[in-house]
């Protein structure tokens, strides 16, 4: 299995510190595995050519061919329940044995018990489902269910957003990644505004809290002004990751309800528990009108992703919205169900906000004076330290962060890098209490070794 051991948002496969770290492979196995790995595969940014291997994966580890072993705070977002949790594997294993795939028009009870579960977990009146094999799919058959509820089409999301990298969830998204080099337009009607996270606004002269709820109040500007707008579709708190100001969302959702729009909440990677609730947005005591949910849901084994949507949304019934081979298979939909088992029989949603709690503390205390540690911020157990080259300035410290990332990652610690300079940590929900405070302890050493280079 060829797979890059992390990434780095926004930054070459080719830098210096990518290159230094892929001359370090001691084995004549891994080069040969990365070289096929070169050839075989179209190359893209944040994917292929790969930095480094997998052999094995397993809780919160993985492993190389080299045999060296990290602590995986990236997993895209996948692994709540670490790798190949034992009980997971025993019920896929079963359910191949006992059913192993349901062509359409035939239903099967364990799709419709994952969707029954869905609905019963979800709050409010979110109970109607259909499945998708990934996250942009979800999100794009939410949009067509906003738009035969609404009789419109237009949308509004935040630059800087990710939906997904099909047309329609690039053209609601905000990543340059994912829109700056696609030749001619994207979908029309896809309206931006700016995000909640603009403390680096020229225009922000009250804190990042009033400034956050000027542009929810651009939402309602925004709506007003098109008229004619489907939905307004967002991720709850950023898996950048930033958290919402107070007041935000139920702002947001109140200039939906007043000018007939509906609110959409991307739950793919913040759902099921890794910001210390089930779903994010109930942080901000807002339901939306449909939520998506994907990555997390197969345990970390199988894709499958969920569309849940209120049920007066149910509207499309005359014509298709997401006719998906695996639409109901039972293998992926009985790993969904065990993952949602676990989470709740484990209690490891509120393991997240008890282990995400403590972790912020401990790094905002360790690393309260540091110079090159602009903010701290998360919830649960998605968390991130935003490196800056100067805390007056917050000029972002793309270089540093680099730089800390690799000092990590020797020491045996994975994440990923967001927005160019925040360290993004995003361990599983079963990590252990040690292991946590030795992953910190790297990241906490390795943040100080920059300061005083």
């Amino acid at each position: 299995m060829s797979q890059a051991v992390t990434h780095t948002e926004g930054e070459s496969n080719t830098s210096a510190a990518r290159r230094a770290w892929a001359e370090t492979h001691p084995d004549a196995a891994t080069r040969d595995l990365l070289a096929r790995d070169a050839d075989a595969f179209l190359h893209q940014s944040l994917s292929s050519p790969c930095v480094s291997t997998i052999a094995k994966a397993e809780g919160i580890w993985i492993e190389d061919t080299a045999g060296r072993r990290f602590m995986d705070f990236h997993g895209n977002s996948v692994h709540h329940l670490g790798y190949a949790h034992p009980r997971l594997v025993a019920a896929i294993k079963a359910q191949l044995d006992d059913l192993s795939f349901a062509p359409r028009r035939f239903t099967n009870a364990v799709s419709v018990e994952l969707a029954e579960t869905l609905g019963a977990i979800a709050p409010g009146d979110l109970n109607k489902v259909l499945f998708t094999t990934g996250g942009s799919d979800a999100n794009e058959v939410a949009l067509k269910i906003a738009r035969a509820a609404t009789g419109r089409f237009k949308t509004i999301s935040f630059w800087d957003s990710f939906h997904g990298a099909g047309f329609g969830a690039a053209s609601i998204g905000g990543e340059e990644t994912f829109r700056s080099h696609i030749a001619g337009p994207l979908m029309p009607g896809t309206e931006h505004i700016a995000p909640f996270n603009c403390y680096r606004c020229p225009y922000n002269h009250a804190g990042p809290e009033s400034c956050g709820l000027a542009c929810a109040q651009m939402v309602d500007y925004v709506l007003g002004r098109e008229g004619d707008v489907a939905a307004v579709i967002a991720e709850p708190m950023r898996a950048v990751p930033v958290v919402p100001p107070p007041g935000f969302w139920k702002a947001v959702q109140e200039a939906c309800h007043k000018r007939g729009a509906l609110l959409i909440m991307d739950e793919i990677p913040t759902g099921l528990g890794k910001t210390g609730r089930m779903f994010a947005f109930e942080h901000d005591e807002v339901i939306p009108d449909i939520v998506t949910m994907g990555k997390a849901l197969g345990g970390g084994i199988l894709p499958i992703a969920a569309v849940v949507a209120r049920h007066d949304l149910d509207v499309c019934g005359d014509f298709a919205i997401g006719h998906y081979t695996h639409e109901k298979n039972p293998v992926t939909a009985r790993a969904a169900l065990t993952t949602i088992a676990i989470l709740q029989e484990d209690g490891l949603v509120e393991r997240s906000a008890e282990l995400g709690a403590y972790a912020l503390t401990r790094l905002r205390t360790a690393l309260a004076d540091n110079p090159i540690v602009g903010d701290i911020r998360g919830r649960g157990l998605m968390f991130g330290i935003e490196i800056v080259e100067d805390r007056g300035t917050r000029a972002p410290g793309r270089t540093a962060a680099e730089r800390i990332y690799y000092r990590c990652l020797e020491a045996g610690l994975s994440f990923k890098i967001s927005a160019g300079c925040v360290l993004t940590l995003s361990p599983p929900l079963i990590i252990s209490r040690e292991d946590l405070d030795r992953a910190l302890g790297i990241v906490e050493d390795a943040i100080r070794a920059e300061a005083t280079q």
